[in-house]
């Protein structure tokens, strides 16, 4: 896992938290100090806790669950879909479907319905429906894309759950907690840390300190599945050595037996 400098850590912003009088006193442990009526967060222990936190993620991502992004805020948006892609993990960047998590089956099924759109597309069905019914299907298919693409891959509920601004995306935490999936979380001064496993105290709301966190959590991630990858092949390998070694027995025992 890669050292985490506080130093690039102060560059990107992270320690900028919230103005004091919106702060959370449950947030009290990872403040710092206070400078111009705004907390400042302890870096240290932001560090410490994206030690912890990209670990525990490593782990997840090595037993082949899927870890899904939240972040529907206009600043985290796109650095979420490009870091989530990079290490092909879901997403959710437009607005939280309500029951995503605690109605999950229903949820596939819209999923479903996008791929069986798509499969009128490449057998033919398609272009015998009318004018007006393609366009309303085209409709349809643009809204599940937006708001359901991301996530087309992710066949069963997340090993875990990765949150930009638990009070923002209150909906997601808290189904995320009915169903007992872990919660990892970037917490600006403001929110509760309580609701949350794993902590990673620092600045939500700029995009600097969003994408320097980001980067540490999905090269943990990356190296999770690299592993796991790596242990697949060994096993494979493993797996195929003896029925190498039959045919080079058998040639063997017919050459000694070609001797006597």
């Amino acid at each position: 896992m890669a050292n985490i400098n506080i130093q690039e850590l102060l560059d990107s912003g992270v320690h900028f938290g919230h103005l004091t009088r919106k702060w959370d006193p449950n947030m009290a442990p990872y403040i710092y100090t206070e400078r111009n009526g705004v907390h400042i967060i302890d870096l240290y222990k932001t560090a410490a806790k994206i030690e912890e936190t990209s670990a525990a993620l490593k782990k997840i991502a090595n037993s082949g669950r899927k870890i899904l992004f939240v972040a529907t805020k206009k600043q985290a948006k796109d650095i979420v879909a490009d870091k989530a892609k990079a290490v092909n993990m879901p997403y959710i960047t437009e607005r939280w479907p309500g029951g995503m998590l605690t109605n999950f089956v229903t949820i596939r099924k819209a999923v479903k319905k996008m791929a069986s759109i798509d499969r009128m597309k490449t057998d033919g069905s398609f272009d015998a429906l009318s004018k007006r019914e393609k366009l309303q299907i085209n409709r349809q298919r643009e809204k599940l894309e937006k708001n359901l693409g991301s996530i087309s891959d992710m066949t069963r509920l997340p090993g875990a759950l990765f949150v930009i601004d638990i009070k923002k995306e209150h909906i997601a935490v808290a189904e995320a907690q009915k169903l007992n999936i872990p919660i990892f979380a970037m917490v600006d001064t403001n929110s509760d840390p309580r609701q949350v496993d794993y902590v990673i105290p620092a600045n939500d709301d700029a995009s600097k300190s969003i994408d320097k966190v980001l980067g540490f959590v999905t090269d943990a991630i990356a190296e999770g599945l690299s592993e796991r990858k790596a242990d697949k092949d060994k096993a494979k390998e493993a797996k195929e050595a003896p029925k190498k070694e039959a045919p080079k027995a058998e040639a063997k025992e017919v050459a000694t037996e070609e001797k006597k």
